[in-house]
């Protein structure tokens, strides 16, 4: 198998595992939002599970091959003047423009795990604290605005990355092209909006 080709592969499925965990992650956080009790209960059980450690740098692996995989992916793709995937989005302005930030947004989402690391996992929270942390660090307006950036990022590579996924493992054909994109613009307003409003919604709901 070609180079190229596994660079694809790879970039295609380590995307597919990140979404599975953000929408597990979104589904986890929402009733911080609407169960407040509930989420406590949650976050104190997973936190004490004893194959998290395991899965946290799982999840780290993946982050860091997906991200190795889609920036030589793209630079291969540019020193080869390759532009047929900006040419199939003609007619589609919000795909073309996620398409030609993914590189800001790649950014903006690294920035913004950075910081959701620092404040909420480095230390953890103890047992029962969970929200009012989040809470804390969402009444900051500079902590607000990176996570309300984070979650737009967020939306947008998805954008991109679902249609790109589906090519990159070779399962994007012209019958079934229609299906995915519009399956894209769902999932990443669902992940992408669902944080946005998690974090709008703690911020300015439980504002002192």
């Amino acid at each position: 198998m070609q180079e190229s080709t596994l660079m694809r592969i790879g970039s295609a499925l380590s995307g597919l595992l990140l979404v599975l965990f953000l929408v597990v992650h979104l589904a986890g956080v929402l009733p911080a939002l609407i169960a407040p009790m509930q989420f406590e209960l949650y976050a104190q059980a997973l936190h004490h599970q004893p194959w998290l450690p395991v899965l946290e740098v799982s999840l780290a692996a993946t982050a860091a091959a997906h991200l190795i995989l889609t920036v030589a992916k793209t630079l291969r793709n540019r020193g080869a003047g390759n532009t047929s995937a900006l040419r199939s989005r003609r007619g589609r302005p919000l795909e073309a423009f996620a398409s030609r930030s993914k590189g800001g947004a790649g950014v903006i989402t690294l920035g913004f795990l950075a910081l959701h690391l620092m404040q909420l996992r480095l230390p953890r929270p103890e047992d029962g604290l969970e929200r009012e942390v989040l809470l804390q660090v969402l009444q900051q307006p500079l902590s607000l605005m990176v996570y309300a950036a984070g979650s737009l990022a967020i939306g947008l590579h998805l954008l991109h990355g679902a249609e790109a996924a589906h090519r990159n493992l070779g399962l994007l054909t012209p019958i079934n092209a229609p299906s995915i994109r519009w399956g894209g613009r769902l999932l990443a307003a669902l992940i992408g909006g669902g944080f946005l409003l998690i974090s709008l919604g703690l911020a300015l709901g439980e504002a002192p």
